[in-house]
């Protein structure tokens, strides 16, 4: 177990995290684990290899706020042998290599257990560790096809499924996936005292989030296609709308009382008690549609959503930034880059979080905690010294 870095409210405080992810699921998940308070190790490959991987934008990934950084030659005995004594103060391990690889290196599950039975090891990838799709490369889109997210999801013009507008794979599918399995695992530590191994698919992250889908269908042999099922769109009260200045509200109004608020207040209490009548959804459909173009998406907003109708903006991203209810909730917070300057950026978000951070100083060097980090694994001085003289280690 690692020392506590101060005496904070985190919730992690004191869990040392070694991600050998730069991207991805993984980055994703050492965000998240850091945003609790965990030290999150970044483990890069050395200068010579770093073309190797991709490098994330500076403003990515909190802009690798309260992450610490250190390069290993993983392909060097020494490298490998230094990883392992980091592991051996550690309390999580998460990669993202392709299956197989870290065992070729030396560096997998049975190798740090065996350094550190009480080490929680996730393995974060597109399909998992077996399987006929394991070997498979990917990004964010396969994950979702594969998945049947696209296939429920509204169509483009062209008849094709949707390219969304968030990297839902990578975040809810592999990075909460992977954070969730981690804590989990943490727990049955603390009362068994055994680590665990964690094969954590971004693919099969988001075949949770399909679940009622998946469920209707295997239990009904009902297709939740668009405009099939209710969370599709087949019924009027769960659609988006254009408003007057050719903005967009979103309607969720599912429960009745819901409902007969919405239709009162849009003028057309003749379909208050018609809600899930099949034969006239779309005459619903169009009477709500002519109603919201009669005013502004603002305008609607006011007068629906503190109303009991489930009704709330499309808002852009710049309208995000400056939405007053995030503001309130203390969800942005300050950044500074030596050449790109003052900057804002999210705030830890998820719940138990401690969202209020001083201002967030960018490194932009290449500088690495290394030395630290390895004197606090045990290593002596002329150790450290002989590992970085050697390049294992930068």
């Amino acid at each position: 177990m690692s020392t506590p870095r101060s005496r904070s409210p985190h919730l992690l405080d004191g869990i040392r995290v070694l991600n050998l992810g730069a991207v991805g699921p993984a980055a994703r998940a050492g965000r998240m684990l850091a945003d609790y308070g965990a030290e999150v190790v970044v483990i890069s490959p050395v200068a010579k290899q770093g073309a190797l991987q991709t490098k994330p934008v500076y403003h990515t990934y909190g802009a690798s706020r309260d992450f610490k950084r250190m390069r290993i030659d993983l392909k060097a005995e020494a490298g490998r042998e230094a990883l392992l004594k980091l592991a051996e103060q550690s309390d999580v391990v998460i990669e993202s290599y392709r299956p197989g690889v870290v065992d070729r290196l030396g560096i997998g599950w049975a190798a740090m257990r065996a350094r550190n039975p009480r080490l929680v090891y996730c393995s974060t990838s597109g399909y998992g560790q077996d399987g006929p799709a394991s070997t498979w490369a990917g990004h964010d889109l396969n994950y979702l096809a594969l998945s049947g997210y696209l296939a429920c999801s509204e169509p483009r013009a062209d008849g094709g499924p949707p390219i969304p507008g968030a990297t839902v794979a990578d975040s809810a599918g592999g990075g909460m996936h992977a954070v969730v399995s981690i804590l989990a695992a943490l727990v049955k530590r603390g009362v068994t005292g055994e680590g665990a191994f964690l094969d954590c698919a971004a693919a099969e992250g988001i075949l949770s989030l399909m679940s009622l889908s998946v469920d209707q269908y295997l239990a009904e042999g009902e297709v939740a296609g668009p405009r099939q099922v209710l969370l599709t769109g087949r019924y009027a009260f769960y659609d988006l709308y254009p408003t007057k200045d050719g903005k967009w509200v979103s309607v969720g109004a599912i429960e009745p009382h819901f409902y007969k608020n919405l239709c009162n207040r849009l003028g057309l209490p003749q379909y208050a008690d018609k809600q899930y009548a099949e034969g006239i959804q779309d005459e619903i459909r169009a009477a709500f549609r002519a109603a919201f173009l009669t005013r502004t998406r603002d305008e609607w907003t006011a007068e629906l959503a503190p109303n009991d109708t489930c009704v709330a903006p499309v808002l852009t991203i710049p309208e995000v930034t400056t939405e007053p209810h995030w503001r309130a909730r203390g969800l942005f917070m300050q950044a500074e880059h030596e050449k790109r300057g003052v900057f804002e950026q999210l705030s830890p978000v998820l719940a138990g979080a401690v969202r209020a951070h001083p201002k967030h100083a960018v490194r932009t060097g290449d500088e690495t905690d290394s030395e630290a980090l390895l004197a606090l694994a045990g290593l002596t001085r002329d150790a450290i010294s002989k590992l970085l003289a050697e390049g294992a280690v930068e």
